[in-house]
C-alpha cells in the first residue's frame, strides 16, 4: 500500500481509475448482451469485439507517441471526456424503440479507439509517479483495481440489465468517466522527457516498433499474453453459456464474467511476495500453462459452481502473470521510449482478448461452444511452451 500513501498523483491515479473501470466493466458485459440479444449468435459477438480491434490498435499507438512528446494530464483529461461522450451515445440509441445496431457497433468501437489512446498514457505514467522499488506494488494495486472492477462492474451489470435497463448500463459507465476526468485533472502536470520530442510523429510511432524489434524481452512479454488471451479467454462465448447450455439469465452472465475478477482479488491482495521471487521467467510459464488448464476444465464441466471456480483460478494465474510480466519488461527497456512500449502492450493487452473473441466464436459456430473452450485451453498450454522454446532468455529471466 505504500504508493498510495506515498504519493498523491498515484492515489489521484488509482482511485479514478478504479471508479472508471467499475463503469468500464458494466459496459463490457452489456454491449456483447446486447449483441447476442439481437443476433442470438456467438459469432456475431466475435464480430462486434474484432471491429473494435483497428480502432483500438490506432488509438494505443497514437496515444503512446503523443504521450512521450506532451502533458499525460492534459491528454488523459481529454480522452476521459471522450469516453463519457461514447458511453452517453450508447445509453441514448438503447433507450430508442428500435436501437440502430450500427450504431451499437460504431460507438463501441470507437471507445474502444479512446481506451487504446489513454491505456498506454495511463500506464506509462506510474514509474514516473513511484520509486522503482515500489514498481511492483504499484501494478499490484492496478491489478487490484482493474480485479476488482472486473467483479462489481459485471455483477452489477448483470443486476442493471435484469432489475433496471439496458441504457442505464451505459449511463453508469458515462458517469464514472466524469468521475476520471476530475480525478486526473487535479493531478500535477506530467510533462514529457527525451530527445525524441523533434521527431516526427510517425517516425515516433516507428522507433517505438523498432525497439521491440530488437528487444527479446519485450517480444516473450507481448506474445506470451497474446497466446493467453487468443486461446485462453472464450468470453465471447459467455452469452452463449449462461443462457443457452446454463439457460439462465443475465444475473449469471454476470457472474460468469465477474468471476476472473474475483479470484484475480484473491490473489492481488497476497502480491506481495511476488516481489522476492527470483525466477520470474519460469513461473509465469507455470502461470500461463494454469489458466489454460482452467479453461479446459470449464469447458469440460457443466456444473455453474465449478465453472466459476475455474474462472477464478485462472483469473489468480493471470494476476500473476500480469504483475511479473510489468516488472520485467519496465526494468528492462528505457524511459523515452516509455509511452510507446506501453501503446504496443495495450494493443497486445486489450487486442488479444478480442482477438480471442473472433476465435473462439467462430470455433463455437463450427463445432460447439465446448470444445471451442477446450480446444483454446489446450491451445493455449501448448503455446506457451513453444513460446519458451522459442525464447528460452525469457524462461531464464531472473530477479538482479
Amino acid at each position: 500500500m505504500s504508493p498510495l500513501r506515498t504519493n498523491r498523483d498515484f492515489r489521484l491515479l488509482f482511485s479514478g481509475q478504479l471508479v472508471s473501470l467499475l463503469g468500464s466493466n458494466v459496459t463490457v458485459v452489456a454491449v456483447p448482451y446486447q449483441v447476442y440479444r439481437e443476433t442470438h449468435s456467438s459469432l456475431w459477438v466475435g464480430i462486434a469485439s474484432l471491429i473494435q480491434l483497428p480502432f483500438l490498435i490506432t488509438g494505443s499507438l497514437w496515444g503512446g507517441a503523443l504521450g512521450d512528446r506532451f502533458d499525460r494530464r492534459t491528454l488523459l483529461v481529454a480522452s476521459s471526456f471522450v469516453l463519457g461522450l461514447m458511453s452517453a451515445g450508447l445509453a441514448l440509441n438503447a433507450q430508442l424503440t428500435r436501437t440502430h445496431f450500427v450504431v451499437l457497433l460504431l460507438l463501441a468501437a470507437l471507445a474502444a479507439g479512446a481506451a487504446g489512446f489513454s491505456g498506454p498514457i495511463r500506464s506509462a505514467a506510474i514509474p514516473s509517479l513511484v520509486a522503482p522499488n515500489e514498481l511492483v506494488a504499484a501494478y499490484s494495486l492496478n491489478q487490484i483495481a482493474a480485479n476488482t472492477a472486473l467483479v462489481a462492474g459485471p455483477a452489477l451489470a448483470g443486476v442493471l440489465l435484469a432489475s433496471v435497463s439496458l441504457s442505464s448500463c451505459y449511463w453508469l459507465d458515462a458517469f464514472t468517466f466524469a468521475i476520471l476526468m476530475v480525478a486526473t485533472y487535479f493531478m500535477s502536470p506530467m510533462k514529457p522527457s527525451g530527445d525524441h520530442i523533434g521527431v516526427a510523429l510517425l517516425r515516433a510511432i516507428g522507433d517505438g516498433f523498432s525497439y521491440v524489434r530488437s528487444h527479446a524481452t519485450a517480444q516473450a512479454v507481448y506474445l506470451i499474453d497474446l497466446n493467453a488471451m487468443v486461446f485462453g479467454l472464450p468470453r465471447a462465448l459467455f452469452p452463449a453459456v449462461a443462457l443457452s447450455i446454463y439457460h439462465g439469465g443475465p444475473r449469471l452472465l454476470g457472474l460468469l464474467y465477474a468471476a476472473p475478477g474475483a479470484g484475480a482479488i484473491l490473489m492481488a491482495v497476497m502480491t506481495g511476495w511476488i516481489a522476492r521471487v527470483r525466477r520470474r521467467g519460469r513461473l509465469v510459464v507455470v502461470v500461463v500453462m494454469a489458466w489454460g488448464a482452467a479453461m479446459v476444465l470449464f469447458g469440460l464441466i457443466h456444473e455453474v459452481w465449478i465453472s466459476l471456480a475455474c474462472l477464478a483460478v485462472a483469473g489468480a494465474a493471470d494476476v500473476i502473470s500480469a504483475v511479473l510480466r510489468n516488472t520485467i519488461l519496465q526494468n528492462a527497456i528505457s524511459d523515452e521510449f516509455r509511452s510507446r512500449i506501453w501503446s504496443i502492450q495495450m494493443a497486445v493487452v486489450t487486442g488479444g482478448p478480442r482477438l480471442g473473441d473472433l476465435e473462439s466464436g467462430v470455433v463455437a459456430s463450427l463445432v460447439s461452444t465446448e470444445f471451442s473452450i477446450v480446444s483454446g485451453g489446450v491451445a493455449c498450454i501448448l503455446g506457451v511452451l513453444a513460446l519458451t522454446r522459442w525464447r528460452p532468455s525469457f524462461w531464464r529471466d531472473e530477479a538482479r
